[in-house]
C-alpha cells in the first residue's frame, strides 16, 4: 500500500516541479536575453538529470555498477523515443537550426561513444566491455568542452544594428530584435524566478526518487528481476522529470526548452553522469547488450532525421507517434529476451 502511495506522491511532485521549473527558467531566460534552448541545455537539463546522477553514483558506491549503465542507457532511450514522441503528440516541436548543426550531432556522437565502450572487447580484440576510470576522465573532459561551447554561444549579442536609411546612425536598442526566441516567460522578480527553479528542482528530484522507490517495490514484489527494473522502471522513473518538464514546456509554447531539456539531459547522462560514476568505480556492461546500445544509436539518428525531413525542422505528431511506437517495440523486445 505504501508503495502505491509513494508512486502517487512522486507523480504529483514531479508534475508540480516541472511547472515551477519551466516558469522560473523561462523568466530568467527572458530577463538575461538568453535563449530558452540554452537554459534547457544547462540549468533544466542538469536539474532533471539529477536523479540519474544520484542513483548512478550510489549504485557504483554500493557495488551495483551495472545498474548505473542500465539506468543511463535506458533513460536516454526513453528521453528520445518516449519523451520527444509524447511531447510532439501534445504539440509539434520546432527545432532551431543551431540544434541541427551542433547539439543533435553531439547527441549522436555520445550514442556512438557509449556503443564503442560497450563493444571495447570486440574492437580491441581482447579484454572485457567496461568503462574504465580513464574512460570516465575523458567523458568528463568531453562534457567540459560541450559546456564551454554552450555558454560561449549563450552570450547575448550587443552589436549595434545600423539603419539602412542612415549608415552612420545605429537603430535604437528598443527597435532591435531580441536575442531570445521563444523565451517570453512569465515576468517575475529574479529572486522569485530563482526560488521557483530551486523549488521545482527539489520537487522533481524528491518526486522522482519516491516514484522510483514505489515502482521498484511493486516490481520486486511482482517477481521482476533487478536488471529489468534498472533498464525499465528505474530508467523511466528517473526520466519522469524530463518528461514532465518537456510536456509542460510544449504546452506553454516553449519548444526550445522542451528540446533543449532532452538534448542536454542525454549529453549530461553520457558524458557527465557516466564520467563521474566511472571515475569512482569502473562500470561493466553486465546485462546491457547491442540491442540496447543499438536502440539508443538508432533513436538518436531518428531524432535528427525527423527534425530535418522536408527541411521544415519540425517534429510532427505523426513522427512523434512513430518514435513512441518504437519505444513500445523496444520494451516488448526487452521483455521477450528475458
Amino acid at each position: 500500500m505504501m508503495a502505491v502511495i509513494w508512486l502517487l506522491v512522486g507523480l504529483v511532485l514531479i508534475l508540480w516541479g516541472a511547472n515551477a521549473l519551466t516558469d522560473g527558467a523561462s523568466s530568467i531566460a527572458s530577463r538575461l536575453g538568453v535563449s530558452s534552448l540554452v537554459i534547457g541545455l544547462t540549468v533544466v537539463a542538469f536539474g532533471t538529470s539529477a536523479p540519474e546522477l544520484v542513483i548512478s553514483i550510489v549504485s557504483a558506491i554500493n557495488g551495483s555498477a551495472p545498474l548505473a549503465v542500465g539506468n543511463t542507457v535506458g533513460s536516454n532511450i526513453f528521453n528520445i523515443l518516449a519523451i520527444i514522441g509524447i511531447t510532439a503528440l501534445v504539440r509539434p516541436i520546432k527545432v532551431e537550426r543551431t540544434v541541427m548543426t551542433t547539439e543533435l550531432p553531439i547527441v549522436i556522437l555520445s550514442s556512438i561513444v557509449i556503443w564503442a565502450l560497450g563493444n571495447s572487447s570486440w574492437i580491441n580484440g581482447f579484454g572485457s566491455d567496461i568503462i574504465s576510470r580513464t574512460d570516465g576522465i575523458f567523458l568528463l573532459l568531453a562534457f567540459a568542452l560541450f559546456m564551454r561551447h554552450t555558454f560561449a554561444t549563450a552570450r547575448p549579442r550587443h552589436t549595434a544594428a545600423v539603419s539602412p536609411n542612415s549608415p552612420l546612425e545605429p537603430i535604437p536598442a528598443t527597435a532591435q530584435p531580441q536575442a531570445t526566441d521563444d523565451n517570453k516567460g512569465k515576468e517575475m522578480p529574479m529572486w522569485r524566478a530563482v526560488l521557483w527553479i530551486l523549488l521545482g528542482l527539489g520537487a522533481l528530484i524528491f518526486g522522482g526518487d519516491r516514484f522510483v522507490a514505489g515502482a521498484s517495490s511493486i516490481a520486486i514484489k511482482a517477481g521482476i528481476s533487478e536488471g529489468v527494473v534498472g533498464l525499465t522502471i528505474v530508467a523511466i522513473g528517473t526520466s519522469l522529470p524530463e518528461l514532465a518538464t518537456s510536456v509542460v514546456a510544449a504546452i506553454k509554447g516553449k519548444p526550445g526548452l522542451a528540446v533543449g531539456n532532452v538534448i542536454g539531459s542525454n549529453i549530461f547522462n553520457i558524458f557527465f553522469v557516466l564520467g563521474i560514476t566511472a571515475t569512482i568505480s569502473p562500470l561493466p556492461f553486465e546485462g546491457i547488450d547491442n540491442m540496447d546500445l543499438g536502440t539508443l544509436l538508432v533513436a538518436s539518428v531518428l531524432f535528427y532525421l525527423f527534425a530535418w525531413v522536408y527541411k521544415k525542422r519540425t517534429i510532427t505528431r505523426l513522427e512523434g507517434l512513430v518514435l513512441l511506437l518504437c519505444y513500445v517495440g523496444y520494451m516488448t523486445a526487452l521483455l521477450l529476451r528475458l
